[in-house]
């Protein structure tokens, strides 16, 4: 699973929080398991696992680090905001692991379907107010083929961070 900084989490999980309360409940928690696993959870399956019926933010963050342990290698944890992830020592780690998640196929380039496709499922698309992810590619796409391979990725990633 990739690893993601704390403000993507905290983007996630105000996108998750649709009232607004600073608290996902159990149902907005089991639509999120089930949109990047698909698998579904009843509510007293997720609320068993938690312990609780509903997170704020900082149990969000262990909740997410928890899952990401169970289904990785044991090493993934939330990286502080300030990007410093002291078990990474390449400038590109996360930058990879982020293009392996969007490139579902594994096939070394990033269509706009996968774009869209992960946008959709981070909650991040809006069918009504969503960019073309055509359009967000071909911006990037130096050599025209219609995907990203990964340094047209890191580009597009570098360029929206500054």
């Amino acid at each position: 699973m990739c690893v993601l900084k704390t403000n993507d989490l905290k983007r996630i999980f105000q996108e998750l929080d649709k009232n607004g309360d600073g608290l996902l409940s159990a149902a907005e928690l089991g639509w999120l398991l089930e949109s990047i696993g698909g698998v579904h959870f009843s509510l007293q399956e997720v609320e068993s696992s938690l312990g609780k019926s509903c997170l704020n933010f900082d149990e969000f963050l262990l909740f997410y680090d928890s899952i990401t342990k169970q289904g990785g290698d044991g090493n993934s944890e939330a990286v502080p905001a300030d990007g410093q992830d002291q078990g990474c020592k390449e400038e590109d780690c996360d930058l990879v692991e982020a293009f392996k998640v969007y490139d579902s196929n594994g096939d070394g380039f990033i269509s706009a379907e996968e774009l869209q496709s992960m946008l959709s499922r981070l909650g991040l698309w809006d069918e009504m107010t969503g960019k073309d992810c055509r359009g967000m590619i071909s911006k990037y796409d130096t050599n025209l083929d219609g995907v990203l391979d990964f340094e047209e990725f890191k580009k597009m990633m570098l360029h929206t961070s500054s």
